[in-house]
């Protein structure tokens, strides 16, 4: 049967959420302060400015008669469960998160959440990583999970400790070489 005879269900997409993977089972929603306030801007952002438009579009589109044919219609409806998802999504990341201030540590050398450490490979190579939330780490800028295997191999650790990182790769001596923790707010 062609597909274009078979109404598709839209029910599979309500339970998907627009981001990352679900927490790992007995773990907290960790979020910098930066962090909550990025995933707190953006919900407010779709719940103010962005769902209002788009229902605005949706109205209209479905004033102007046949909807089966309304492009307008369709993209708007379809937009606006998107944006529905998210909102739900971010409201019940925010719900659970536990916000720590990374600051709360500067100056000392061991690791915790929200630290950039420094630290050297087998190979000899420097690299440096930003521990952050589940819901705020951009690989591209340096950071990382708390949950990822190196943070997990990193964490707690101190300034020349050398810790085993296990990896896909297999297991890998790591060397600490520098923590660093924002300063904190005056």
């Amino acid at each position: 049967m062609s597909k274009a005879f078979t109404k598709e269900s839209d029910a599979d997409d309500e339970d998907e959420d627009a981001g990352p993977a679900p927490l790992p089972a007995g773990t907290k929603n960790y979020l910098t302060p930066a962090g909550y306030a990025r995933l707190r801007a953006e919900l407010m952002q779709l719940l103010d400015e962005e769902r209002p438009r788009v229902v605005e579009v949706v109205s209209w589109a479905a004033k102007n008669g046949d909807r089966s044919e309304n492009g307008d219609y369709l993209y708007g409806k379809k937009r606006l469960r998107e944006i529905d998802r998210r909102i739900r999504f971010l409201t019940r990341r925010l719900d659970i998160a536990e916000v720590v201030d990374p600051s709360a540590h500067h100056g000392g050398d061991q690791v915790f959440f929200g630290a950039t450490v420094t630290y050297a490979g087998p190979d000899g190579e420097a690299r440096r990583i930003t521990i952050k939330g589940i819901d705020e780490a951009d690989s591209a800028a340096g950071e990382v999970s708390w949950i990822a295997p190196i943070a997990r191999a990193l964490l707690k650790a101190r300034v020349g400790d050398e810790v085993l990182l296990h990896s896909p790769r297999g297991t890998e001596p790591i060397e600490v070489l520098a923590v660093d923790y924002p300063a904190p707010s005056p």
